[in-house]
């Protein structure tokens, strides 16, 4: 296993940490989504590796090994932390890679910078705003209310958004996560990109110009209908969609062969 190294990137306001694993080759920058951190992506690093692909995984704002009281933390926010890194780590351009909300910020980082992102890789993406009733809105907020709204969020994470085959180190990586989410400041964060909206990457969809991988698991429960949410966003993006069968919201962890094989090719479709 190729360990890499955690760092962490200063910016205004605070400081994101990212991890590296130093491979000489091509870009890659991997964010996780909210609630979450940068380990999601565990069980593909060493493919990335042995790819020779330099993947580097970054957390979000206020979560993983990021400093907390962030004064954003909209997904605007997280694409200019995608590009603050790309220049850091002096590669000139990467393919970047989001999950959930920050595959949104992904796509703002792609039309903000298109000379700087050659692609785009979006997991089980919130990139344009999912119709909800709004008993489902309120319930929402309500079930992320302190004092219960983090042990709720992680029994929600632990049970329902892995649907298909958890990882074998699941219940441990939850309880990491759980802990995290313990700490100063962190809970706020994750409650306040919550209520984010995904309008501004909605609207940026017929704008981006780079190749771009659609992964969504079929049985993702945080759309109303994950195929046809893929399939309308793949339509509008001219992208390729992989189905993840079976699989939530994070096939990086479920799937990890099915994401990292269409990551390898997607990072061949964008060399130069």
């Amino acid at each position: 296993m190729t360990e890499p190294t955690t760092q962490l990137l200063d910016l205004p306001g605070g400081s994101t940490s990212y991890d590296d694993n130093g491979v000489e080759g091509p870009l890659v920058i991997a964010a996780p989504g909210i609630g979450d951190t940068r380990h999601v992506y565990r069980h593909i690093r060493q493919r990335m590796a042995d790819a020779g692909i330099r993947f580097v995984t970054m957390d979000l704002r206020g979560m993983g090994d990021s400093s907390t009281g962030w004064a954003q933390l909209d997904p605007e926010a997280i694409a200019s932390d995608y590009l603050a890194l790309i220049e850091e780590l002096g590669a000139g351009t990467a393919v970047l890679v989001g999950n959930s909300l920050s595959a949104g910020s992904a796509v703002i980082a792609a039309t903000d910078a298109p000379e700087r992102v050659v692609g785009l890789m979006l997991v089980g993406p919130f990139v344009r705003e999912v119709p909800m009733k709004w008993w489902q809105k309120a319930l929402f907020a309500a079930v992320l209310m302190p004092p219960w709204g983090r042990a709720a969020w992680v029994w929600y994470y632990k049970t329902a958004l892995y649907p298909g085959t958890p990882p074998k180190d699941h219940s441990e990586y939850v309880a990491q996560l759980a802990e995290n989410l313990r700490e100063p400041g962190r809970f706020a964060a994750f409650r306040a990109m919550s209520r984010s909206s995904h309008a501004e990457s909605g609207r940026r969809l017929d704008r981006v110009t780079q190749p771009v991988t659609v992964v969504m698991g079929t049985a993702d429960p945080d759309f109303p209908d994950p195929v046809v949410e893929a399939t309308e966003i793949g339509e509008i993006l001219g992208a390729e969609v992989i189905w993840s069968k079976g699989s939530g919201h994070y096939p990086q962890a479920e799937t990890p062969d099915v994401v990292a094989d269409a990551l390898v090719e997607l990072v061949k479709r964008t060399a130069v």
